[in-house]
């Protein structure tokens, strides 16, 4: 018989590793709310034409097509199926796809109801995504994104605000983590003047893996894409550019005078750093000319957040978007918006071992009995208990004491009420403390005390 296995890039979460996500989920649930957003939720599946030329040619690439229903060959010649590759196939027999993120999609829903909501509209959305990448660490097919986003409002207030739930989320989760931050005016004007303004893209997504592949091959890359070895010799300097956020964005103004757009982003970032500074941000921030996150979408500032504990990517990263709703027939709707990496918040927790132990709901107390009889009567004070938000249970077969105290430790449950002839004729239970031993009779009052303590 084959044995059971999970797609790679997947994972199974059991009870204890669940009881930890849904910390991080409420936590940043609860900081999203406070800035006055709500949830929404999409279906996991888009249409092609939604998701398709959104992301770029390596995020087109990424996308996993769902074949379509019945008989998807349906109609294509077997000639044509040789001939057509198997780019050009899957447009015919694939019309939907897994989402791979939650911005396009959540672009998608502002058009669709944009006479149900009202502008600013601010939304968390916390669902998984897909997307056909290799797996390393760090690095998932399946996995959650925590978005905000607030869209219809052109203002840098709400850059501002979202760095200020970057700077709450981790300081609840207890991670240190330093936000960089870029602007795609910035990037734009760069590619002005050295001379490439058409390859824009191309250089974003290059010097996008600086972290990972290094500035040689970067070098390589922009090469390879055609740049011209004037224009990457040029960029050179800009991308070391040092000293303190001010310095750089002095030097970029110098550098970027020739470009309206650059200068704008300049702008843009120098509201943005005095707004933080206004506020008094606790998290580092530092200007990184390196950051482009790859997506074609962003349009002005652009942030990525780093652990400064853990060797990982980017745990949180997003960016102001003018043009995403424009292309499902509603222009001129600007939007910004982050989102934080579920997975990688959780395998930083875990390496930096930072969970509370609340943040694991156990079963507080376990009933175990001689019997049918002193099963029976466990249900009037399982009830009753549970009625008062105690996480109770009753072991539910008629087994050896040592079993049923077996299963209580398995599960690291801090206190057994144990039922026999003698607690059932006094209307108690013996309630046992599982960690020192010490054990009482006790009525329904006194367990109620006890094990909420």
């Amino acid at each position: 018989m084959q044995k059971p296995s999970i797609p790679k890039g997947t994972r199974d979460f059991t009870p204890d590793e669940m009881a930890k996500r849904n910390y991080i989920f409420d936590t940043i649930k609860s900081v999203f709310r406070l800035y006055g957003y709500q949830q929404i939720e999409t279906p996991a599946m888009e249409m092609l034409s939604t998701l398709m030329g959104k992301y770029g040619d390596e995020g087109d690439k990424l996308l996993f097509k769902v074949l379509n229903s019945g008989d998807y060959l349906a109609g294509i010649d077997p000639a044509e199926v040789a001939s057509l590759g198997s780019t050009r196939l899957t447009n015919h027999i694939c019309e939907k796809g897994l989402r791979y993120d939650l911005t396009v999609p959540f672009a998608r829903f502002v058009v669709q109801n944009r006479d149900k909501i009202t502008f600013p509209f601010r939304r968390y959305q916390i669902q998984p995504v897909w997307r056909a990448d290799r797996p390393q660490k760090g690095r998932y097919r399946e996995f959650y994104q925590c978005d905000v986003d607030v869209v219809g409002s052109d203002s840098l207030i709400n850059e501002l605000e979202l760095i200020q739930i970057v700077d709450e989320v981790y300081r609840r989760l207890g991670i240190r983590v330093c936000i960089k931050i870029n602007n795609r005016k910035v990037l734009s004007g760069i590619a002005e003047v050295i001379g490439e303004a058409e390859r824009l893209v191309d250089i974003t997504v290059a010097i996008d893996k600086l972290d990972k592949i290094g500035l040689d091959k970067v070098n390589e890359e922009l090469a390879a894409k055609g740049v011209s070895a004037q224009a990457v010799e040029r960029l050179q300097p800009i991308l070391h550019l040092g000293g303190t956020n001010a310095d750089k964005l002095a030097d970029l103004r110098r550098i970027l005078a020739p470009s309206e757009t650059g200068l704008k982003g300049v702008e843009e970032l120098e509201t943005i750093f005095s707004l933080c500074g206004s506020v008094g941000i606790a998290t580092p921030l530092e200007l990184d000319l390196t950051l482009a996150r790859g997506l074609n979408y962003y349009t002005g500032a652009i942030f990525e957040v780093k652990a400064l504990d853990v060797q990982i990517g980017s745990i949180t990263g997003g960016g102001r978007y003018d043009n995403l709703t424009g292309v499902f027939g509603l222009p001129g709707v600007s939007g910004v918006g982050i989102s934080f990496g579920a997975d990688r918040i959780y395998d930083v927790l875990n390496q930096l071992d930072l969970y509370p132990a609340s943040s694991v709901e156990h079963t507080r107390v376990l009933f175990v009995h001689f019997g049918e009889a002193e099963r029976l009567y466990c249900l009037p004070w399982l009830k009753a208990l549970r009625a008062n938000g105690v996480n109770a249970e009753v072991y539910p077969d008629c087994a050896k004491m040592k079993k049923q105290m077996s299963y209580a430790d398995s599960k690291h449950i801090p206190y057994v009420a144990i039922v026999g002839e003698t607690e059932m004729a006094a209307d108690k239970v013996m309630l046992k403390d599982m960690a020192t031993g010490e054990q009482q009779l006790a009525g329904l009052e006194e367990v109620m005390e006890q094990v909420k303590g």
